[in-house]
């Protein structure tokens, strides 16, 4: 067992060095990785997004490593006991981790070329370690001294493992770092209004109103980031349109720029979770580049695929109706991040990301909901995914002394705009909430509550009310197939 380990670490460690070397995004253990990824039914998913939030990917790399030490330890028994059969079974691991590299968006033949080293190296390191452990076994009397340096080697080989892995996907990320450092934006040619006063209550524990960029959630089906070059990125404008074209990162960044702010939220937010942010994006119209190819009559969908072969289903009525949506290569004052999809990215108001938010984009298809479908929607999600109106209770949580408590949140009703914050305490009356200013109908809403609190154990509930009337909901759903309802609920202990 302890020869199978390590030969598998041994293998795997050195595919992802020849990844780093040669193609940081040919990793075998990444491609396996977003394999799994697609291969993973959409209720499956949607369950660890809600287990690990935005852990879900070091959750998968985690199982990975168990798994391939399982299937390590199986193929030195294997080869131990019924030689060449460990062989073959690391043969095969090494096929599933090429036909992963090779099939991915945007891959090409020489990506295999690290999961062949997977196979040479892990091969001759198990036929070496079973040979000099057979002469030991069969002699009896225990392990050798060499069985015991085998054990250790396989210790430390699991150990290097995730180093080595880490070390190829941070090859990749130098170089995009280095790319974005040289990218100079220009300024904005409609800059975002001025952020009214009193947009924030400051109240400890509440979401600050623009989540700065290291702290905004990231949900995607990329391991690691694509790694793309701004100076060879271009963008596919095509489908039923009247004129196709190709648009380069120079070209996108000389259209006119506008900046804006837009709450985004992944359709897998439970209510009250944490995936959701606000942002200032800096970016070109979509509606621009669509007047530009002259959609045909009867088109009601664009399709917009990513390098990570995400691609999302966007209503075309939304990209044109006048709302801020744009293709973002700014975030919060500086270039786009690499994790949230450096060098372009789709941000849509109004609808969840699954259907609008696609990163490191490369094609936009006009096209209709009756002809194709995207990513998600293959997998048991609605087509169309508007944001419902919803709100959290952010504060307090846990305990608090009796007194005067503020309790206090957030909601969004996006592209219509938050009306009406109310609390109900116990099974008391719903209350009016004191609202923040609002700095646009495309970004959430803090409130707030002085609650007179008694001692014992109280249940905090909230419910939000937009602009056109609507009461957010009580009946309890999940998040599939298109958002989580019900109204968020808190247990505080007085005392």
């Amino acid at each position: 067992m302890c020869a199978g380990v390590a030969s598998a670490a041994a293998a795997v460690g050195a595919g992802e060095l020849a990844a780093a070397v040669l193609h940081p995004s040919a990793s075998p253990l990444l491609s396996v990785g977003s394999l799994v990824i697609d291969l993973t039914p959409g209720f499956l998913k949607a369950a660890v997004i809600a287990a690990f939030g935005t852990g879900d990917k070091g959750f998968l790399i985690a199982v990975l490593l168990v798994l391939l030490a399982v299937l390590g330890a199986a193929a030195g028994l294997a080869e131990l006991r019924r030689p060449p059969a460990g062989r073959v079974l690391v043969v095969l691991l090494a096929v599933v981790a090429g036909g992963a590299a090779v099939t991915r968006q945007g891959a090409a033949v020489v990506d295999v070329a690290p999961s062949l080293v997977d196979l040479a190296v892990g091969v001759l390191v198990l036929a070496a370690l079973v040979r000099r452990i057979r002469p030991a076994g069969a002699a009896g009397g225990g392990p050798s001294r060499r069985s015991v340096v085998v054990g250790t080697a396989a210790a430390a080989g699991a150990g290097l493992l995730a180093g080595w892995a880490a070390t190829a996907a941070s090859a990749g990320s130098r170089r995009v770092a280095a790319a974005i450092a040289r990218v100079r934006l220009p300024a904005p040619e409609r800059p975002a209004p001025p952020l009214p006063a009193g947009v924030s209550f400051g109240v400890p524990g509440v979401a600050p109103f623009i989540t700065p960029t290291s702290d905004f959630y990231r949900i995607d089906i990329s391991l690691a980031p694509p790694q793309l070059d701004p100076a060879a990125w271009e963008l596919e404008v095509t489908g039923e349109v009247e004129r196709p074209f190709r648009i380069r990162y120079p070209e996108l960044l000389a259209m006119g720029l506008t900046e804006s702010r837009t709450t985004l939220m992944c359709v897998s937010n439970e209510v009250g979770g944490d995936l959701i942010g606000t942002a200032t994006w800096l970016g070109a119209p979509i509606r621009d580049l669509l007047a530009r190819a002259r959609p045909r009559a009867g088109a009601d969908m664009v399709l917009s695929t990513g390098a990570d072969g995400f691609s999302a289903s966007t209503p075309l009525e939304v990209l044109t109706d006048g709302r801020n949506a744009v293709l973002a290569v700014g975030m919060n004052g500086g270039v786009l991040p690499d994790l949230h999809g450096f060098p372009v990215r789709m941000v849509v108001p109004g609808l969840y990301g699954y259907v609008s938010a696609t990163k490191w984009l490369q094609r936009l298809e006009v096209t209709r909901f009756s002809a194709a479908t995207a990513y998600w929607t293959t997998r048991g999600y609605s087509a169309r995914g508007p944001v419902k109106l919803s709100s959290r209770i952010d504060v307090p949580g846990g305990s608090v002394a009796p007194g005067v408590v503020t309790v206090a949140g957030v909601a969004w009703a996006q592209h219509t705009g938050v009306e009406r914050v109310q609390l109900r305490i116990d099974d008391g009356p719903w209350r009016d909430c004191e609202l923040a200013a609002e700095a646009s109908i495309d970004v959430w809403r803090q409130w707030r509550y002085r609650w007179t609190a008694t001692r014992g154990t109280h249940v905090l509930r909230v419910r939000a009310t937009d602009r056109t009337g609507l009461v957010q909901t009580a009946r309890v759903a999940d998040v599939a197939p298109d958002g989580a309802t019900g109204l968020h609920t808190v247990q505080v202990r007085v005392g």
